[in-house]
């Protein structure tokens, strides 16, 4: 890799990763010597991208766009443009779609070009006062372009703005700004850039006198009656993800409906793209009836306008909230808007906003790159067992439960992890959100045994994620003991854990997947309880635990009855045992010890004793794995007839009669 490339991707790394200068992967860069041009491919993010990311282009070539005459039809112009620009690519194999912005990135003199969208900056650009202001500070040494549709038309308006500066100045531009768009920056080394973008972002800054300080702000907990049933009056052709955003910006333009229409108008393209060009207002909030009744038909009305739902929903005193296909894109929305947002409040630095107009809006709506760019998003989505699904598992920090946690994100699921273990479970989060999957993890300091506990867990999961798909009940503990060793209180320890909290747990899940049920009557949800063998045959020495989970199996059995008219399944499922998880194998805690000591195998003098008796009475010869027990979860979502039953996952050594 030479040099100029490594410089190439170390600025498009430096300001892709900077939210205040890139947001959503938007903007582009690239680099040409004299017989190419190397430039980010479309749909390439800035913040990660590699040398496989850049599209090169044959310059060449490329220059027949400067000068070749088009169809004058926008749809057919556009279509023969983007012809040139793949017959310019030096490695169309690789099927690497060159950005619509290459030509402009072409007639640039200069190497490097790095374009953005800079919240500061863009403030002063979809302002009513920019072009004077930009003169003001810039005039000599930048390049001003009045709104002009992105494509070919900006291209060509581009290049004529460039020839006359040259003529004009007898030197060439080197920073250009765009009107309710943003600005390229270039120069001969990337050095140049940067000292150029802080000189533009401290001028800029200079002239602001109204600023923003954003405070955080805990969310409303009004919000958690509301989303369930938007998410699936919105879930037409999928479930959707819907992510809350409160901070005191946002409620700042969230008080009434003439607030709410300095934040109602995108400002540029991107907006569009990935927020569309309206919000949904949802101006009564104190009522829950009212509230989902104002949902349900403003969100009527609004597709019979547009032909579409919003993704973007305004309620009004509580927060910004973004329905999308999966968790990432729906966090893109939110920083999007946003983004928006402190456009707005920005540009009352400057004579107050200006929002793009009609005609500008539905131009981007209907271009074919932008329709191009959002048919990409949905191909590359992730197509899992459970993608898609929202789910919490408790006791899902490590051990058995942390493998369910693991195997259900990597099938796409957004997944909740409910412990008490609250370093294992934020470890387990960050290791997942690294990953490069479009579903998130989160996690939720919880005790089952406490009500107020796990009502809380409900409450942040659908704050987070919008709803609620699947409760697998997997916490619980084991001390084992006889009539003579179980003390009272470590028998009422276990009882709260082991069958208390599933109760806890059914109750609160099952009212939110009821609204749910009552907007989209179609759709099956899942509790789940992870039970054991011992919930169907009795236990040696450990009847506190046998005791709980023979309760379970009732409790199942009953919910099931009562929720199945809701489309809520209910099940038990009963692995054997886990031999090499923690509470098995755990030095000085797991089982293994805890039997070796209370004496519950014959004759045995180690752990390795105890562990050989117990594998010899499983036919299948060896312990349940967290695969054995995933087979089992995933059959129970994915059918729509079963609920009520006990599955056991024992390697034959339980069989039902």
């Amino acid at each position: 890799m030479s040099n100029e490339i490594e410089k190439l991707i170390e600025i498009s790394r430096f300001y892709g990763r900077n939210k205040e200068y890139v947001i959503a992967g938007g903007g582009n860069t690239s680099y040409k010597n004299d017989k190419y041009l190397y430039v980010k491919a479309s749909g390439t993010s800035l913040a990660n991208i590699t040398a496989d990311g850049f599209a090169i282009l044959d310059r060449s070539k490329l220059k027949i766009i400067n000068t070749k005459k088009y169809s004058t039809i926008p749809a057919e112009r556009e279509n023969e443009v983007k012809l040139d620009l793949y017959l310019s690519l030096i490695k169309p194999e690789v099927k690497l779609r060159p950005s619509v912005e290459s030509s402009l990135h072409e007639i640039i003199p200069f190497q490097y070009v790095v374009h953005t969208h800079p919240t500061y900056i863009n403030a002063l650009l979809c302002s009513n006062n920019s072009k004077k202001i930009v003169q003001e500070l810039f005039g000599n040494n930048s390049l001003y372009i009045e709104y002009t549709d992105p494509g070919y038309v900006l291209f060509k308006k581009v290049q004529e703005e460039l020839e006359k500066f040259s003529q004009e100045k007898g030197y060439s531009a080197s920073i250009i700004f765009i009107e309710n768009h943003g600005i390229f920056v270039a120069g001969d080394t990337t050095e140049e850039i940067i000292r150029n973008y802080e000189m533009i972002q401290s001028k800029i800054k200079e002239k602001v006198v109204k600023d923003f300080e954003i405070q955080p702000c805990e969310i409303d907990k009004r919000i958690v009656n509301f989303l369930p049933a938007l998410r699936m009056i919105y879930s037409e052709d999928s479930s959707k993800i819907v992510r809350t955003r409160c901070n005191s910006l946002i409620l700042e333009y969230l008080k009434n409906q003439e607030s709410v229409s300095k934040i109602s108008l995108p400002f540029t393209p991107d907006q569009i793209v990935y927020c569309k060009s309206k919000p949904l207002y949802i101006e009564n909030t104190n009522s829950n009836v009212d509230t989902l009744t104002e949902i349900k038909q403003k969100s009527e009305d609004y597709k019979l306008q547009y032909g579409f739902l919003p993704k973007v929903i305004l309620f009004k005193g509580i927060g910004l909230v973004a329905v999308e296909d999966n968790s990432h894109s729906a966090e893109i929305v939110l920083d999007v808007y946003e983004d928006l947002i402190k456009i707005s409040k920005l540009s009352e630095n400057f004579g107050g906003p200006h929002f793009m107009d009609d005609r500008e809006i539905s131009f981007i709506e209907n271009w074919e790159v932008e329709n191009y760019r959002r048919k990409i998003s949905k191909q590359s989505a992730q197509k899992g067992k459970v993608e898609g699904k929202i789910c919490i598992v408790t006791g899902g920090a490590q051990g058995f439960g942390g493998g369910i946690v693991e195997r259900l994100f990597a099938e796409g699921a957004n997944v909740v992890i409910a412990d008490l273990n609250k370093e294992k479970g934020q470890e387990l989060v960050e290791m997942l959100n690294r990953l490069p999957q479009k579903n998130k993890s989160f996690f939720v300091s919880t005790d089952v045994s406490q009500p107020e506990s796990v009502k809380n867990l409900i409450a942040e999961t659908v704050i987070e994620f919008g709803g609620l798909d699947a409760f697998i009940s997997n916490a619980g503990i084991l001390r084992a003991g006889s009539l003579d060793e179980m003390t009272a209180e470590t028998f009422e320890l276990m009882t709260k854990v082991n069958y208390n909290a599933y109760f806890f747990c059914a109750k609160y899940a099952s009212e939110i997947m009821k609204i749910q049920h009552q907007f989209a009557p179609q759709f099956f949800m899942d509790i789940i309880q992870i039970n054991s063998k011992s919930g169907l045959k009795g236990s040696n020495k450990n009847f506190a635990y046998a005791g709980g989970k023979f309760g379970g199996i009732g409790l199942t059995q009953s919910f099931a009855l009562e929720l199945i008219p809701f489309n809520i399944k209910v099940n038990s499922i009963c692995p054997g045992n886990f031999f090499d998880g923690p509470l098995w194998a755990d030095p000085e805690k797991g089982l293994f010890v805890q039997y070796l000591n209370a004496g519950k195998v014959p004759g045995a003098q180690s752990i390795e004793d105890v562990k050989r008796f117990y594998e010899a009475q499983v036919p299948a010869r060896r312990g349940c794995t967290v695969e054995d027990v995933m087979k089992a979860i995933y059959y129970i979502i994915d059918q729509e007839y079963e609920t009520g039953q006990a599955m056991p996952v024992t390697g034959g050594q339980v069989m039902l009669n």
